[in-house]
């Protein structure tokens, strides 16, 4: 089984816990999301069902599925709502990430250690996730502390960017 449907299953983006830390995060940045948002909330992660990784060039992708869905079911802005929850495709774009970004990123202040470190383990996330953030964080460090490390750094990056972030970010053609 392909590590982003296991992820979607019992991993770091488990399909119900996860969406439930995410609404946590935004209700916290931006109050209570309208339904249209809260759909996003809900699916911005679906992509990963078809995904062999999460940070390589297939992972990567992953915001696609859910940003289709959204158009579709939504319409243009909640598309971009969905695709530019990723840093990379903000980037790609040329235009700040969408508010579902940083609400993404808070998400992990809701996590504890010892319900998110399982799940990552289970999934196979852990071992590449630690692979990525080897040059910012010694492998040879126990998970807790990475895990640590790495809330420590989301949440700040979270509450920080999200004043920046426009409600919703369309890229000019």
């Amino acid at each position: 089984m392909k590590v982003g449907k296991k992820s979607l299953l019992f991993g770091v983006h488990q399909f119900i816990w996860h969406p439930i830390t995410v609404l946590l995060a935004w209700r916290r940045l931006y109050g209570k999301p309208s339904w249209k948002e809260l759909v996003c909330i809900i699916i911005h992660d679906w992509g990963y069902w078809f995904s062999p990784n999460m940070d390589g060039p297939e992972g990567e992708r992953h915001p696609e599925f859910a940003a289709e869905l959204a158009r579709k079911w939504l319409g243009k802005e909640h598309f971009y709502l969905c695709l530019l929850h990723s840093r990379h495709y903000a980037r790609s774009a040329g235009v700040q990430p969408s508010r579902l970004c940083w609400a993404d990123k808070l998400s992990i202040k809701y996590e504890p250690w010892w319900f998110y470190l399982p799940r990552a383990w289970l999934s196979g996330e852990l071992a590449e996730y630690r692979q990525v953030a080897r040059n910012y964080f010694p492998t040879f460090l126990p998970h807790r502390e990475w895990f640590d490390w790495v809330k420590s750094r989301l949440v700040k990056i979270g509450q920080e960017m999200s004043t920046d972030a426009a409600p919703y970010m369309i890229p000019k053609k």
